[in-house]
């Protein structure tokens, strides 16, 4: 199984564990992500995303399905919606990123509410370099988290966030030698509190004029496909 959860308590973890693939996503998985988030509410109150590979959160979109993929794909793009979906949940959502988030795998981890990270945490989102831009979410939250300036630094300029990096810029929170244990331990803290309370406050936080944004990155996504098609 590549995707797998559980709860304990009002605590729940979603686990990405497809090793194999560096745990890049297909449909399929989006579907497993989609369902798991549905089927946690309203048992848990925080829900704590996390990797079993060593060295990477998540590497994206699975390239030999990215290959098959057509303008009306980009334009509708599933993995936005799913991203979407892990955002606006009543839920707080934790990702636990020690190793690469690679794309839409970046693009899952700033779709949490919190990001921990460990030492050989990084972030990077490469896809101007692929004649496409981040659509599933990343030009819009990566902007609103950390300002237009570090956005056009990692989309336009390429450049990657590391550990230190989004520590200091306050993207993530230091996870210490042990992330996923610091991040559980901030799920307990956060769940003991009224969830009534916790889900007000993070909707309040989150009214924002973000759907505009979002539905221009899936125009400009299908656009580019069509023409890196055509070409």
């Amino acid at each position: 199984m590549s995707i797998h959860w559980e709860i304990h308590g009002s605590v729940g973890h979603l686990t990405l564990d497809r090793p194999e693939k560096a745990n890049a996503y297909d449909r399929a998985h989006l579907e497993s992500i989609e369902a798991a988030i549905e089927a946690m509410h309203p048992q848990v109150t925080v829900v704590v995303i996390h990797s079993n590979h060593k060295t990477v959160f998540c590497a994206g979109a699975d390239l030999d399905e990215m290959k098959s993929a057509t303008p009306t794909d980009a334009a509708r793009l599933y993995s936005q919606t799913v991203f979407t979906k892990v955002a606006r949940s009543p839920m707080v959502s934790i990702a636990v990123v020690d190793g690469w988030a690679i794309g839409g795998g970046c693009e899952l981890a700033l779709a949490a509410d919190i990001r921990v990270t460990g030492h050989g945490a990084a972030f990077r989102l490469p896809e101007t370099g692929l004649g496409i831009v981040p659509a599933a979410g990343g030009c819009t939250r990566l902007t609103e988290l950390l300002g237009p300036s570090i956005a056009k630094q990692v989309i336009i300029a390429g450049q990657d966030i590391d550990h230190h990096a989004a520590v200091q810029w306050g993207l993530a929170i230091d996870g210490g030698q042990d992330p996923l244990a610091t991040a559980i331990d901030l799920a307990k803290q956060i769940s003991s509190k009224p969830a009534a309370a916790i889900a007000n406050a993070k909707h309040i936080i989150d009214t924002r004029l973000e759907d505009l944004s979002l539905s221009r990155e899936r125009a400009v996504q299908a656009t580019l496909y069509a023409k890196r098609n055509a070409d």
